[in-house]
Parts: C-alpha cells; sequence; structure tokens
C-alpha cells in the first residue's frame, strides 16, 4: 500500500503543481492582451491628436500651398486612424507596420510645426487661434497622458526598460584661448557637458553619444554628421564615444564654430541609442 499511496500522492502534486502553472500562464496571457489592447487605444488617440494638430495649423498661417499639403497629410493621418480601428489588437504585424507609420506621421509633423514656426516669427500677424480645436486637442491629450500611465504600469510586468539619461546639461562659449566668453563675437568653441546617470539595469558598453545644438532659428550647427532618429536621419552638431559601466558617467564634447552665430536661445538635444536622453535651452548674447 505505502508504494501506491506514494504514487498517489505524487500524482496530485503534479496535478496541482500543473494547475498552478496554467493559471499562472492565463494571466500573463490575460496582461499581455490587457496591454495590447491598451497600447492600440493609446496609438489610436495619437493619431487623433495628429490629426487635430493639423487643422489647428491650418488656422495660424495664410499660405494656400502650405494648407493643402496639411490637408494632404491630415487626410492620410485620418485614413491610417481607420485603419487603425479595424485592426484587432493580437494582429502583431499591422500594429506594428502602423505604429511605423505613427513615427513617420509624428516626424512630419514635426517638420511642418518648425515651417510654420519660422513663418510666425517674419509674421506675427498670421497667429491665430482656435479654441474649439485647442480644447478637443487638450482632451485628447489628457486621455493619451491616462493611457499611457495604465500602459507603463502594466508594462512593469512584461519587460523592464533600460534607457540613458542626461543630466547637468551646460553649454559654454569657449573663447581663443580656451576660456569662457561672455559675448558671442568671441565664441571659437561651444563646449557641452553632462552626465549619463547610473542605471545597473542598462548594458555595459561603448556607447555613441549625439549632441544636436540649434540655433534662434531652428537650424542645426552642423559638423558631426548624422545619426538615426525615429526611422529617419538627423543631422548633428558633435558626437563622442563613451564607455559605460552602469555608473555614473560625465561627458563632454565640442563644437568648432564654423558659421557665424546670432544672439538668443540655443537648444542643445543629447540622443544615444536611438533616444533623446536630455535636453536645455541657452540664451547668449
Amino acid at each position: 500500500m505505502i508504494p501506491i499511496v506514494v504514487v498517489m500522492l505524487a500524482l496530485v502534486a503534479g496535478v496541482a503543481w500543473l494547475f498552478m502553472s496554467l493559471q499562472e500562464q492565463k494571466q500573463v496571457n490575460q496582461d499581455m492582451q490587457e496591454l495590447a489592447e491598451l497600447d492600440k487605444k493609446e496609438m489610436e488617440n495619437e493619431y487623433e491628436r495628429f490629426a487635430l494638430q493639423y487643422s489647428e495649423m491650418k488656422t495660424q498661417i495664410n499660405n494656400d500651398s502650405i494648407i493643402e499639403q496639411l490637408t494632404q497629410e491630415q487626410m492620410r493621418t485620418q485614413q491610417l486612424l481607420e485603419e487603425l480601428k479595424q485592426v484587432k489588437a493580437s494582429d502583431a504585424r499591422e500594429i506594428a507596420r502602423l505604429k511605423k507609420e505613427l513615427a513617420t506621421v509624428r516626424a512630419v509633423l514635426r517638420d511642418y510645426v518648425m515651417q510654420i514656426d519660422s513663418l510666425n516669427r517674419l509674421n506675427e500677424s498670421l497667429k491665430q487661434e482656435n479654441t474649439t480645436v485647442k480644447a478637443e486637442l487638450a482632451e485628447k491629450n489628457q486621455q493619451v497622458a491616462g493611457l499611457s500611465s495604465e500602459k507603463a504600469s502594466l508594462s512593469e510586468k512584461v519587460a523592464i526598460a533600460a534607457q540613458l539619461d542626461a543630466t547637468n546639461i551646460v553649454m559654454q562659449m569657449i573663447d581663443k584661448h580656451g576660456k569662457v566668453a561672455k559675448k558671442l563675437k568671441d565664441c571659437k568653441q561651444m563646449k557641452v557637458n553632462f552626465a549619463i546617470t547610473k542605471n545597473v539595469t542598462a548594458s555595459n558598453g561603448n556607447r555613441t553619444i549625439y549632441v544636436r545644438i540649434q540655433n534662434p532659428g531652428g537650424n542645426v550647427l552642423t559638423g558631426g554628421g548624422t545619426f538615426a532618429y525615429e526611422n529617419r536621419n538627423l543631422e548633428c552638431s558633435a558626437k563622442k564615444v563613451i564607455e559605460y559601466t552602469g555608473e555614473e558617467t560625465p561627458v563632454t564634447v565640442y563644437w568648432n564654430m564654423t558659421q557665424m552665430l546670432e544672439a538668443g536661445d540655443y537648444r542643445v538635444s543629447i540622443f544615444a541609442d536611438g533616444n533623446m536622453i536630455g535636453s536645455r535651452t541657452f540664451n547668449f548674447k
């Protein structure tokens, strides 16, 4: 009887373990499905938000050619939104395609924002506000923020993000003697200091850090080549390869002056691993 009892107890334990494993897997699958639904809903809200931004931008300019281009991009955005609404959250291939399209829409929209900002600086009278559209846009932004919060909570159960972060960003003008210049006319170099913060989850090894400096007109101070960011190549002002060990790492990058500088706000943005890891704006006179 003793061997029979032992076998029966082993069978009961095995069935109990299998049941618990199935319940655990079921919970994980449920979390993954919920995360996919939230991801899809967040994408829908972003598409709607971008379409509303196109409407708002059309009220801010009086240029028929640009308005026509904005209308075409808005129609394309709305078409992609309709395609997304018809797709199931479980269709990973189609969701991935529409996510890439969303990144392209975001990049195109950013370019138009810069163009319109430039036009508005030339003619302040072209600025107009559309109260209704801005209210709808604010509502969509709140929805996206709420969904992003829920998605972030669920994502912690599925994966741990390990993105670098740049802090304590300082940009200075350097004169021909290697000292800090007080005026733009004495500037021969731009010196950018910052620190890559400690991150024990990030992988160790060499990292290429890209620094992108934009002048008051929004143009990039070139000289560092290009780098990939959100399915496109961006110009950078300077780059540097560092060895990252997971501990806080100080970095200094120089941009040698190759063009005339104008007084105003200069924005420095720092990129690594395909992500923008820090930015700050400085005013020089």
